[in-house]
């Protein structure tokens, strides 16, 4: 069987988790099989009680990779994947070892989404570290999905908006709500030149041709 397997990225607080959960719920109501996997370092905290430290970064990168891997679901939504725990143990504690592991692994994926900062930044524990570490991370995960050559989309919106722009990015408008109807602000994310230049506003004005539609997952074979 075919498995396609949709990554969600982003800085804190931009509903990864959510969308997440909402895209594996909007596909099973069509009555497509697929399954989201949570993240993996919410898990950690939780049971630790506290953050990770520096050595613990790469086990907790290995656990996220190892649980999107072992499901079959035709359609497989992961809520992160090693590159945020990648992108972390760089900002936090100036490590790049993960980076290798985590981007080999990113591209496994079939689909890469970014959630954007349009998002307001809300407090979630052990989980945040700040609004102001959004902006560098976002910087840090768009830079090193360029720089490995690995196309990724973009996804704005509020709400159900959010949701029908991340399936017109993966291509499958069949499945969206009508608030699609009207113009869905996306941005779909080409691979382009400028390497230093990464304001949001900046992108979404010059790239908003949307990416080669894949085949739909109800297509796949078994």
């Amino acid at each position: 069987m075919t498995v396609q397997r949709i990554a969600i990225l982003g800085a804190e607080s931009t509903g990864k988790s959510w969308l997440a959960l909402e895209l594996a719920a909007r596909l099973q109501a069509h009555g497509l099989a697929a399954c989201s996997v949570p993240e993996h370092l919410r898990i950690w905290c939780e049971r630790e009680g506290r953050t990770p430290m520096a050595h613990e970064q790469g086990a907790i990168a290995q656990a996220q990779a190892r649980s999107v891997l072992a499901q079959d679901a035709p359609v497989v939504i992961a809520d992160t994947t090693a590159l945020m725990t990648a992108v972390y143990s760089l900002y936090l504690f100036g490590d790049a070892s993960l980076l290798p592991f985590a981007l080999a692994h990113q591209r496994l994926y079939t689909h890469t989404l970014v959630t954007a900062l349009d998002l307001p930044w809300v407090a979630d524990g052990l989980q945040r570290d700040g609004p102001q570490v959004r902006e560098p991370v976002d910087r840090l995960i768009r830079q090193h999905l360029l720089a490995a050559g690995i196309a990724h989309s973009v996804v704005h919106g509020q709400g159900l908006q959010r949701l029908d722009n991340a399936l017109m990015a993966l291509g499958w408008p069949q499945y969206t709500g009508e608030t699609v109807q009207r113009g869905a602000r996306l941005e779909n994310r080409p691979l382009w030149a400028c390497e230093k230049c990464s304001d949001p506003d900046c992108e979404h004005r010059l790239f908003t041709t949307l990416l080669q539609r894949p085949t739909d997952p109800a297509d796949n074979p078994s």
